[in-house]
């Protein structure tokens, strides 16, 4: 589909010999500081099976906007064929990193490396307008930061309540600042527990404790989905686990990483190894799918870090994503159905970096079919990016659009009464075009099911 076309630039395909420099003859490169590696560029065949599983590619339709023309960009910069500038980063920016090539592969190109040493050097060295600056900034100094965003809070459930929000969207003003009416329109409303933390510090195993194990709350999941974080930890606890959850932990660092903040992200998951350490915890449970896939790759985050590389290898190894950690160790508490008659039609919604960051696809699967009654439905599509991607959304309004309104098509079109996603974000860009769609079907996340079951709570069918 090219419904939203930019302009794009050939670039020669350059010799596969690569060499850092910090100026070529066709403008500025790669500074030295960990430019793309050059043995991974040469792992790429450009054979193109990653086409058809890109998200960017699918929308924009160009070359440059795939994984194979971003590779050639990277190795046309190494070789001084391109310029490291704006022509040259727009398409490093319209990937949402969800990293459905690295799975499509048949060659193991580690694009997620690639990635993740290109937008560091984009972060860097390319100057970018004075608005995108700002936003950008708005987002990495206040989104990473559970505390400074707890302070909108109040505000927010003034302007959702108090009826300013109809009047704003009635006068269509936001839709003259893309980006600004991108995150408005994103915004859950704000539940009223997101004023304070509401999940124990130590929650005690029931029965027999199996495990001691440290639980993340996440940035959004913990204002937003504070109701996720409680049935996590009931949850964990039913199935034979003391459940820390550390009262200085913070963001996990997720946002940064993703977009090349790497002094920040850095900084974050040094504060994360310091507020975990010394509680004697058997694993770190996260129920976030983005936040888990950084939380694992803290090792190479802090690789150049003597002081803490060998601690945050050590770290990533207990991490462990909850439904992961719970497939491989069994459900001890017995699950009853969640409805009071006939069965219960759910279709999950694989959040990327679950699926192809960490690799799991068949453990939330397995769970949710061990509740009595339920049936599981698959959708096409099922590793097409939602177009969420972290904050890619906001920064990419037009193409998360597209790739949101593709999203919620295929799974309602399943006929599943519930939409089951493991990621806050995954959630809140469905639940925004079902609403757009008009379309009424619920969404949870998995550990919210499981925890029903558990407790026996019924879920209400819809008239």
């Amino acid at each position: 589909m090219q419904s939203l076309d930019r302009p794009g630039q050939d670039f020669p395909t350059p010799a596969t010999t690569v060499t850092a420099s910090q100026s070529g003859p066709n403008g500025p490169g790669f500074d030295v500081q960990a430019p793309p590696d050059p043995s991974l560029i040469d792992a790429c065949v450009h054979c193109g099976f990653c086409l058809s599983t890109c998200p960017s590619y699918r929308v924009l339709g160009t070359e440059m906007d795939s994984p194979r023309g971003r590779i050639y960009l990277m190795d046309a910069i190494n070789q001084g064929h391109a310029p490291l500038a704006t022509v040259t980063s727009q398409h490093f920016d319209s990937c949402l990193g969800c990293l459905a090539c690295t799975t499509t592969c048949p060659s193991g190109v580690r694009y997620d490396r690639l990635l993740s040493q290109t937008r560091p050097q984009v972060e860097r060295n390319v100057p970018r307008s004075p608005l995108d600056k700002a936003f950008r900034t708005l987002l990495f100094q206040i989104f990473p930061y559970p505390n400074r965003l707890r302070l909108l809070m109040p505000g927010l459930m003034l302007y959702q309540r108090s009826g300013l929000r109809d009047l704003v969207r009635r006068t269509g003003l936001l839709n003259k600042i893309p980006r600004l009416a991108a995150m408005e329109s994103i915004l859950p409303t704000v539940p009223t527990d997101a004023l304070l933390d509401t999940v124990p510090a130590v929650t005690p195993a029931q029965g027999y404790r199996r495990f001691r194990v440290g639980m993340f709350l996440g940035c959004v999941q913990r204002l937003m989905f504070g109701r996720v974080n409680r049935a996590t930890a009931r949850l964990l606890s039913a199935n034979g686990c003391e459940v820390v959850v550390p009262q200085t932990q913070g963001c996990c660092g997720a946002l940064p990483a993703h977009q090349g903040q790497e002094d920040q992200a850095q900084a974050i998951a040094r504060a994360t190894i310091d507020a975990f350490d010394g509680q004697d915890l058997d694993y770190y449970i996260i129920n976030a799918a983005g936040c888990g896939h950084t939380l694992k790759e803290y090792g190479d985050i802090l690789k150049d870090d003597p002081a803490y590389r060998d601690r945050a290898i050590a770290f990533a190894a207990k991490v462990r994503d909850v439904h992961e950690f719970l497939a491989e160790v069994g459900l001890k508490a017995p699950l009853q159905p969640l409805m009071e008659e006939g069965d219960l039609a759910i279709v999950y919604q694989d959040a990327c970096h679950l699926l192809h960051g960490q690799k799991i696809a068949n453990a939330p699967r397995q769970l949710l079919r061990q509740i009595p009654g339920v049936t599981l439905r698959e959708p096409i599509d099922a590793a097409l990016c939602c177009g969420s991607a972290g904050v890619y959304n906001l920064l990419q309004p037009e193409v998360a659009e597209e790739l949101g309104r593709q999203k919620v098509e295929n799974l309602t079109a399943t006929g599943a009464e519930l939409i089951a996603s493991p990621n806050p974000g995954c959630s809140l860009q469905i639940q925004k075009h079902l609403e757009i769609q008009g379309k009424a079907t619920a969404v949870m996340h998995p550990v919210e099911l499981l925890d029903y079951a558990t407790r026996g709570i019924k879920l209400t069918r819809q008239p």
